[in-house]
């Protein structure tokens, strides 16, 4: 719940005072519940393509199964009834907010579990049909659970919540992708050859398990003071409440200001996105092997996204949101500048532990000030609703754009391709100035 008394303004906090918020209680529940936000994403994408090809499934197949990813970028087309829809007995008990984050993790937990008993070369379907419910219970998680983020502090603390939300998050992905692929093999009987399901069976039912970090965490916590909802006399109107108030409140709220925040919010990561598809490939063609990547990139550079996010919460906390989305946005492109001197090194070991180091510090500074802004967006009346709209807006172009990424490093190298990448960060600077203005002529 919010503090009862006005925190004092970020220009006067103190170092000290800005690192303690990530002692506070609620900043300790983003990290268990980020875990269990992170967990599902890898197991029915990246992680579930490997076990698919062990299997012996071929790749096309494998392309069109990725398809089931597309749950969370359409999770916004039910938000509105995980914002206002009572669960039956759930509701009641736990409140709206932790009822629904239960739900979609038993979903999640059911799904896993199904996976787990299912056999890739003996039937797809069942598999597909259980990782499709992971799928759409984890979206589901993610929209109840930027609700329960968004109404359980102020908007000054949003942004250390966004970096122990960030850090649970990266730390289940470590765990959903090298941690199951680490079980898996510890599972394997010894001296026998080739393809073992029950080595996945148990690696899945782990991470199964592992879900309950989350489930415990809702639990013991408290649900966030509950917000009025507006009586509904019929069908029509609990609709118009549910699918169209939360839009228009939006539109009206900020006028014509809201096509620059929506445009804003559209490409502040584009620079990013775009470069992170044709980041592996870049590594396989620069001669770094798979430990090197995975040392460098999958363990190492998650601790400096980490690092980042934290650096971003406090910086967010002591300058101001708008300061830091501009930081972030300045850093984020220019990294990409060093992707394009890395590319004329070679295979460079120490350059590639640099380059990885700026990137990923600036991605973690940039999307806890990025999550502290859509946050302060929404109308805590219609949280889940507005900010699973704005998140999902936030990758609809550039994951289109990035589509043509391997094309354009055909045709033009990928000493240009970063040179590109980082010049599409230009506009994403022209949009944060003008929205740090009309936010300040607003506030004026």
């Amino acid at each position: 719940m919010p503090p009862a008394t006005s925190p004092a303004p970020a220009s006067r906090r103190s170092w000290r005072e800005a690192w303690l918020i990530y002692l506070e209680p609620a900043s300790l529940r983003m990290l268990t519940l980020g875990f269990s936000a992170g967990l599902p994403l890898l197991l029915v994408l990246g992680t579930l393509s490997f076990w698919l090809r062990e299997a012996g499934v071929d790749r096309t197949t494998i392309g069109y199964l990725s398809w089931v990813g597309l749950a969370y970028a359409f999770k916004w087309v039910w938000a509105p009834l995980v914002d206002r829809l009572p669960l039956p007995l759930l509701t009641r008990a736990l409140g709206r907010r932790r009822s629904w984050l239960l739900l979609s993790q038993a979903m999640v937990i059911a799904g896993l579990a199904g996976m787990a008993g299912s056999d890739p070369r003996v039937a797809l379907t069942p598999m597909v049909w259980c990782a499709l419910a992971v799928a759409f219970g984890s979206a589901t998680q993610d929209i109840a659970l930027d609700a329960f983020r968004i109404e359980s502090a102020d908007t000054e603390r949003q942004a250390a919540l966004a970096a122990t939300y960030q850090t649970g998050y990266r730390l289940a992905m470590i765990w959903a992708g090298a941690g199951v692929l680490w079980v898996a093999a510890r599972a394997e009987l010894a001296g026998v050859a080739g393809y073992q399901q029950g080595a996945w069976k148990t690696a899945y039912l782990v991470m199964a398990a592992s879900m309950l970090v989350g489930t415990v965490t809702v639990l013991l916590s408290r649900e966030p003071a509950p917000r009025p909802l507006p009586p509904s006399r019929n069908l029509g109107e609990w609709l118009r409440g549910a699918l169209i108030d939360p839009f228009a409140d939006f539109l009206s709220r900020y006028g014509w200001q809201a096509v620059l925040i929506l445009s804003l919010i559209a490409i502040y990561r584009i620079s990013d996105v775009v470069m992170g598809i044709m980041a592996n490939p870049f590594y396989v063609d620069m001669g770094y092997t798979k430990d090197e990547v995975a040392a460098v990139t999958k363990v190492f550079g998650v601790l400096m996204t980490l690092a980042g996010a934290f650096l971003g919460g406090a910086l967010a906390l002591r300058m101001g949101v708008m300061r830091v989305l501009m930081l972030g946005a300045v850093l984020s492109a220019a990294s990409n500048l060093l992707f394009a001197w890395l590319g004329t090194r070679g295979h460079d070991l120490t350059g590639l532990v640099l380059v990885i180091s700026a990137d990923n510090l600036s991605g973690g500074i940039a999307s806890a000030a990025f999550i502290a802004y859509l946050s302060g967006l929404t109308n805590v009346q219609y949280s889940a609703t507005q900010y699973a709209l704005l998140s999902s807006v936030m990758l609809l172009l550039p994951k289109w754009i990035a589509g043509f990424s391997g094309r354009f490093v055909d045709a033009y190298g990928y000493t240009n391709f970063f040179l590109a990448t980082a010049l599409l960060g230009l506009p994403v600077l022209i949009l944060v100035a003008f929205a740090s203005r009309q936010k300040n002529a607003v506030s004026a």
